[in-house]
């Protein structure tokens, strides 16, 4: 297999930048639609979440509710029974034993009755709390509907030019070697989506620092792949946007 020239690297290089950024123009005319559904299907996940957490302690405190309910029915009936044995009790100390665990009842009695108040006042909280959630995730998700809906139709309005670059976008990528695949990828990436740039008026297209004359000669000989020393943009000489113009 022939190797690729340096000159035909660059060639690849720029006319992947060109179909990037044609991608990225796409991209841009949906404007903040993609950012604004996904903070709205956060925000939907995070009040459905919410939502459960409290049908979870609301129905637990029912539960606690009539188990505490309950026992104070079981206590009464023991109160009323330790009575009824003090009527029949021949010592002091026996009546005496009564008169405490009566007293052990009431006492329990009360605390439940101070704890089923206060559990009430939470699941009173919670259900009001609920309804608040309940009606927001409702807006929420009518909202996030309506922007779901303006991207599909955005996205089906740039289908096929999207596509059609897509493809494109293969066909150059696959000639391109992995490792200045790679390098151009990470420079996409942290300069803004503009990784290769011609020189404009002896400055870089990127950054629009003066590049020294000298090294303009060599860049013209596309015999070696040069990046600017301030952003460390890739530099093309304008032979090789000519040339590239014929990939894409």
């Amino acid at each position: 297999m022939r190797e690729i020239t340096v000159e035909n690297k660059l060639k690849y290089l720029y006319a992947l930048q060109q179909i990037d950024t044609q991608l990225q123009e796409v991209q841009e005319l949906k404007g903040d639609l993609p950012a604004i559904i996904a903070d709205l299907s956060a925000k939907v996940d995070e009040l459905k979440a919410k939502i459960k957490e409290l049908n979870t302690f609301i129905k637990q405190g029912k539960i606690d509710r009539d188990n505490a309910d309950l026992e104070i029915i079981e206590l009464a009936e023991k109160i009323e029974k330790y009575k009824s044995q003090q009527l029949q009790v021949k010592s002091n100390k026996q009546y005496d034993a009564l008169t405490k665990e009566i007293e052990t009842a009431e006492q329990k009695s009360e605390k439940l009755e101070k704890e089923m108040e206060i559990l009430e006042g939470k699941i009173q909280v919670a259900k009001t709390d609920l309804d608040t959630f309940n009606a927001e995730l409702s807006e929420v998700s009518g909202e996030l509907d309506e922007r779901q809906k303006e991207l599909r139709e955005l996205n089906k309005e740039h289908e096929k030019e999207e596509l059609k670059l897509q493809h494109e976008r293969e066909k150059i990528r696959v000639r391109v070697d992995k490792r200045d695949l790679e390098r151009y990828e990470l420079i996409l990436k942290a300069k803004g989506g503009k990784a290769v740039v011609p020189i404009k008026r002896g400055a870089c297209g990127g950054c629009f620092n003066r590049v020294p004359p000298q090294k303009i000669l060599e860049i013209r000989q596309n015999s070696r792949l040069y990046v600017c020393e301030h952003c460390g943009r890739i530099l093309v000489s304008d032979e090789i946007v000519e040339k590239s113009l014929a990939l894409t």
